[in-house]
């Protein structure tokens, strides 16, 4: 199989017999590294959660905010879009890491979550989504008398 190409290193054979893979058997479920997103999981997101609300950051550059479709159904947080990239086609591409076309991903919020006060906002290629916990999940003072 290595000799059918022998215009390319051992390792661009290698790296083109890992594509076939990937193709073939489809993406792979979890990240190399604690560090890395799983191949295929597109845009990397990050969650956080304070006492008043839940903070969702996509790291997006490229997107056009008023294609991204986000909703909020049954707790459960949805965005989709595309990222279209131009590329000449006369160019042979052996390697692409910059992911162009349509995605979506889907989040668990917490139970506590308001789906009625969500705020989205697009800036510098991040996409920071905050949903506000309800009201009677916020914990309340109570003062003895």
């Amino acid at each position: 199989m290595f000799g059918m190409f022998p215009e390319l290193s051992l390792l661009d054979q290698f790296q083109r017999l890992q594509r076939e893979i990937d193709n073939a058997f489809g993406v792979w479920a979890t990240p190399a590294n604690i560090r890395a997103v799983a191949h295929g999981a597109w845009p990397a997101i990050n969650v956080g959660t304070t006492d008043k609300q839940v903070d969702v950051y996509l790291f997006a550059a490229g997107l056009d905010p008023k294609k991204l479709d986000i909703s909020i159904q049954n707790n459960t947080l949805s965005i989709s879009g595309e990222r279209k990239i131009e590329m000449p086609e006369a160019d042979n591409y052996y390697l692409q890491e910059r992911f162009s076309g349509e995605f979506k991903r889907v989040l668990s919020l917490p139970t506590d979550v308001d789906p009625n006060k969500v705020d989205a906002s697009y800036k510098n290629g991040v996409l920071h989504i905050t949903v506000q916990r309800s009201e009677a999940s916020k914990p309340k003072q109570i003062q003895v008398k």
